[in-house]
């Protein structure tokens, strides 16, 4: 059996550590400041969160990459279009800390990139 096609879909959340400090220590994620400026919690793929931390996090430290179930999300997750039309994970509603399948550091590597862990 192929472990790949039957692994769920893992999508990731890159967030300031002490916000996510913040959600644990009180049960809900309502999301960042961009979050909550847009109305849902951005979520990208594995394909896509490398270029999102490029984007949106350069230079940034004392992250967290969040790691969820697509799938354990239901009907609040959806698929919308975002850079260059690309289906993006957006979750219109708050998130349990509970939820999260890993929460890892994102350093800063020595060439000023963030240092992902295995992705899939």
């Amino acid at each position: 059996m192929n472990a790949e096609r039957t692994a769920p879909l893992l999508i990731y959340k890159i967030c300031p550590a002490a916000l996510w400090r913040e959600a644990e220590a009180a049960g809900v994620f309502r999301g960042a400041p961009v979050d909550l400026a847009d109305g849902f919690i951005h979520f990208s793929t594995a394909a896509q969160v490398v270029e999102t931390a490029a984007k949106h996090f350069a230079g940034q430290r004392d992250l967290v990459l969040v790691a969820v179930e697509a799938g354990r999300l239901g009907g609040a997750l959806r698929w919308e279009p975002s850079r260059g039309g690309a289906l993006f994970p957006h979750l219109h509603a708050p998130l349990d800390p509970g939820a999260a399948v890993s929460v890892v550091p994102l350093p800063l590597g020595d060439d000023g990139r963030h240092a992902f862990p295995p992705l899939r």
